[in-house]
């Protein structure tokens, strides 16, 4: 019953609201896959010193557990890691109903983990080598995203964060199924955008270019003759450069940006052609 002249109160969005503030309220927390060690881990790393409580998932769930205890020792958080099994839906499910058992519903994802699909040249390499890598940077992340988007949408808010490559626009040669398997995460960021961000969820892309791994330090080629490494700026990206810009996305920093990339490739996509006469790192 209503009194005249005044709108109806809507009980029941008024109550999911209500359990949305409380649930929010709780520990905040992210998953982030592929972060045993270098890219993955600073990512986790960023979001433990702002004292988020952190899933780790790897395929070697022995190493994700270690980085997850060395965060928890590290930042005094709750940390845990898992063995993530690519595109193995019923490992998904039993991962988040884990993080939903011990009492979380994610604030952020972040998908690190990806298949390279190096030396896969085109011509020759055998369709389902090709598919793999779709099978691990599309299919599986969807799959991801759509199980954390379940816990978000309880509490009308969450982020999704893909570290993509900005060889999802300007590709390089033999890496066919890498690159468009990025372009095409791209897409699908923006479609998640689009399709939840009536339940408060938002989904953006990291586009690194370069990054200082362990393989780039210790290929005399990738130091000295890559032209990926011809930045701008004369630098290419350590760990740490595209962890904060995950954390940008992740957070509330970002709350009004969904559907959108952010390039962190020290200027490489701007230029036409590279300063290739400048001596690079020695």
């Amino acid at each position: 019953m209503t009194v005249s002249g005044q709108r109806p109160v809507n009980t029941m969005k008024t109550a999911v609201l209500q359990i949305g503030k409380e649930k929010d309220s709780m520990k905040k927390s992210v998953f982030v896959t592929g972060a045993s060690q270098g890219t993955g881990y600073a990512i986790a790393e960023r979001f433990a010193k702002e004292g988020y409580d952190v899933f780790i998932g790897g395929r070697n769930g022995e190493k994700a557990q270690e980085a997850a205890e060395k965060l928890k020792a590290t930042y005094g958080i709750f940390a845990k890691g898992y063995t993530t099994v690519v595109f193995d839906e019923n490992n998904v499910k039993e991962i988040f109903a884990d993080i939903r058992a011990n009492g979380y519903l994610l604030d952020c994802i972040v998908f690190n983990a990806a298949n390279l699909g190096i030396g896969q040249v085109s011509m020759d390499v055998d369709v389902t080598e090709f598919m793999d890598v779709f099978n691990t940077n599309i299919g599986w992340n969807f799959m991801m995203a759509r199980a954390a988007a379940e816990q978000m949408k309880e509490k009308h808010k969450g982020s999704i964060v893909f570290i993509g490559s900005n060889s999802a626009i300007r590709v390089t040669m033999n890496r066919c199924a890498y690159c468009s398997s990025k372009a095409a995460m791209i897409a699908m960021s923006k479609s998640l955008a689009v399709d939840w961000g009536k339940y408060g969820i938002r989904s953006n892309v990291v586009l690194p270019g370069m990054i200082k791994t362990e393989r780039w330090r210790n290929n005399v080629n990738n130091t000295k003759y890559c032209l990926p490494n011809y930045t701008p700026i004369e630098d290419i990206a350590e760990f740490e450069d595209v962890a904060n810009a995950a954390w940008y996305f992740g957070s509330d920093e970002s709350r009004n940006t969904t559907g959108t990339e952010l390039v962190v490739d020290g200027g490489m996509l701007a230029q036409l052609t590279p300063n290739i006469e400048r001596e690079l790192w020695k």
